[in-house]
This record gives C-alpha cells, structure tokens and sequence, in this order.
C-alpha cells in the first residue's frame, strides 16, 4: 500500500484536500497525521482532525494517527473514549513511550494499531501476544527522521523486517519527498539515511523491492508533478524514466522512441534491450548513419547504427560502464536521480524514456 502524510499543523485541511484527492485518485491509499499537539491550540487540532476523518471516509482512506498520552488528554479523551476517533474517521493509532502493554492489547481488540518497528523486542512482543494482542489488528511502522545522519541503516532495517514479518507483523516505512518539507529543520523525512537525498519514486521502488516492507508512506508534506508521473506510470505497470538527450541528436528520431518500450525476457547482463526499438526507429526508412560513438557510463541510452546490420535501431540503456564502439551512438543518458531504478527493471518489464531539459 501507498500512502502520505498530512500534518494538521501545516495547513487547513481545506487548502491540503485537492492535493490529498489527487494522490488518492493515483493509488495511494493511506494517510498519516500526528496528533502531538502544541498546548496553545489544541481546539484547532480537534477541527482539523474531523475535517480530516471526514475526506478520509469519503475517498476510503486509511487515516493512522500519532499520538500519546498528553495529546489525547489535549483532545478531551482518554483511551477507553477511542471509540470517538474511530467516528471521526481514525482508522488506527500509532503507539510508542508512554502507552503500558495492557493499555496497547486493549486497544488491539477496538482499532488498528501500529508498533514501533524498530525498538520492539522480541521479548516485548512474546508478552504483548501473552497478554493477548490481537495481532491480526496490528502492524509495525518506522519511524522518520528529520535531522540529517539520523536515520536507520539499510542492513539492520531489512533484517529487523524479516524479523517482523516472521512474527505475523506487517511493516511500514516512510520514503522522503520532493516537493514541499516540514520545518523546523525543512529537511526531508525518511526512515533510511541511505534514501535522505533520493527523489521518491527510486526510493520506494528500492523499498519494495529489497526492503521486505509492506506499506511505503512519503514522510514529506509533499511530492512533485514528475514524481507522481513517475508513480501513475508505475501503476499501470511502466517505467518512466527521465533521460537528458545529447544536444545535437536528431529531435525526429528521439520522438519516435518515445514510446513503451519493453526489456527482452532474455534481459542482459550489461543492457537493457529494447524490444520494440527496431520498429520505432525504421519509421523514416533510412539507414542510422554512426554519430556521437562516445563512451558510455552507466545510464547512457544508445542506438545501434547502420554497422551493426540487422542490430540497427537497437535502443539500449547501460546498466555498467561500457566503451566507445563506432556501431552504437549515444543519444543521451538517463538523469542521476533515475539511475538506480536501471536495475530494477528486468525482463518483460515496460518502460518509457521522458526526455527533459
């Protein structure tokens, strides 16, 4: 499952809510929202929640909630009144300090609860099932970390997760955004250190693929029109990747590969191959005369030209580093922020290269 993040303190639900509908129309499907309420204002947050709940119900939302002791007093409630966060439309809560072990199995029984994914011990859990947790009611989430050299290692992470999806617990992680971030620090909000700098499509690919986690949230309050493109083509079952072309390249020839192309079954261990390349570059009708037979880094989407024979038109992406050669032309070259994804496409996989400034 996707999902994102809504702080209350951010902005007004109703300035937030076209951005919420528009992520929820391309797939994603869960929200998180803190209830770690300022003292000053806690009537706004009150508000603020309903209005949430409400559009949550509405687009059939998961609305999970953060929250402790001392903000639930703040909300004029207590644990035995959850029922009334169910009514406003909180589908579960995210538990840690400051909530006893009878208190969270008690909770288990009325809502969805969330763990924390990385400090529960194993002892901890053994006790909270004997004191009869209703498991199939709870998940374990990360946490994210807002200041730089904080966040979680990525070998300890995938370990703790197989650990806890062995012990029946869905896991939860949050990828970090790029559109806009929450202060104070206006850092971005990943679980892993590793995907701090990463734009979100890379990271959640990385995440599902190698991370053994079950839900992927974007920490930021935020993410880009090209990110979300990258996550519609993603539904559908494409890659789009973002590639820079090289300036003198023929715009006609670059256009005409603009459409789906698919890796061989047969994938390569050096390239991606193109199956449908050879028939979008015939079009014209003319042989691909050698140009550009540069170098070719990791990343970098070729041509085969006319010395290749039957090879012409060939469209490749370079998954390793590979040398001049007179028959191949370089086009251009997958954007740095994209290259990680080159390893996850593999054979059969779709995929579209966008060509940007």
């Amino acid at each position: 499952m996707l999902g994102i993040s809504v702080y209350l303190g951010h902005d007004t639900i109703a300035n937030q809510e076209a951005y919420i509908r528009k992520m929820n129309e391309n797939g994603f499907k869960s929200i998180f929202t803190s209830l770690h309420i300022p003292e000053d204002d806690p009537s706004r947050y009150n508000e603020q929640l309903q209005h949430l709940g409400k559009l949550a119900q509405e687009l059939k939302m998961e609305l999970m909630a953060d929250i402790s002791p001392a903000s639930l007093k703040l909300l004029g409630m207590n644990w035995k009144t959850v029922k009334q966060l169910r009514d406003w439309g909180v589908t579960g809560l995210r538990v840690d300090y400051g909530v006893d072990e009878q208190t969270i199995v008690d909770l288990s029984k009325k809502i969805k609860i969330a763990l924390n994914a990385s400090t529960i011990t194993e002892q901890s859990l053994l006790e909270l099932k004997r004191m009869g947790l209703a498991l199939d009611s709870v998940e374990a989430w990360h946490n994210f970390y807002p200041r730089p050299e904080t966040g979680l290692g990525w070998t300890d992470f995938v370990k703790r997760n197989k650990w806890l999806k062995s012990e029946g617990l869905s896991v939860m992680a949050f990828i970090p955004g790029d559109g806009h971030l929450r202060g104070p620090l206006f850092c971005k909000l990943p679980t892993l250190e590793k995907q701090r700098n990463q734009v979100p499509f890379t990271s959640f690919i990385e995440m599902k693929r190698e991370g053994y986690v079950d839900k992927i949230l974007i920490g930021d309050i935020t993410i880009s029109e090209q990110s979300l493109e990258q996550f519609a083509a993603f539904r559908k079952g494409n890659f789009l990747i973002r590639a820079q072309a090289h300036p003198k390249i023929n715009p006609l020839l670059l256009k005409r590969l603009e459409g789906t192309h698919t890796n061989r079954l047969d994938h390569a261990r050096d390239v991606i191959r193109s199956v449908e390349s050879r028939q979008y570059a015939s079009v014209s009708n003319s042989d691909i005369k050698p140009f550009n037979c540069s170098q070719r880094p990791i990343g970098t989407i070729t041509i085969d030209n006319e010395k290749y024979l039957r090879y012409q038109g060939e469209v490749q992406i370079t998954r390793t580093d590979l040398p001049a050669d007179e028959k191949v032309n370089v086009l251009g070259r997958v954007i740095p922020e994209d290259r990680l994804l080159l390893k996850h496409i593999k054979g059969n996989h779709t995929f579209n290269i966008k060509w940007v400034k």
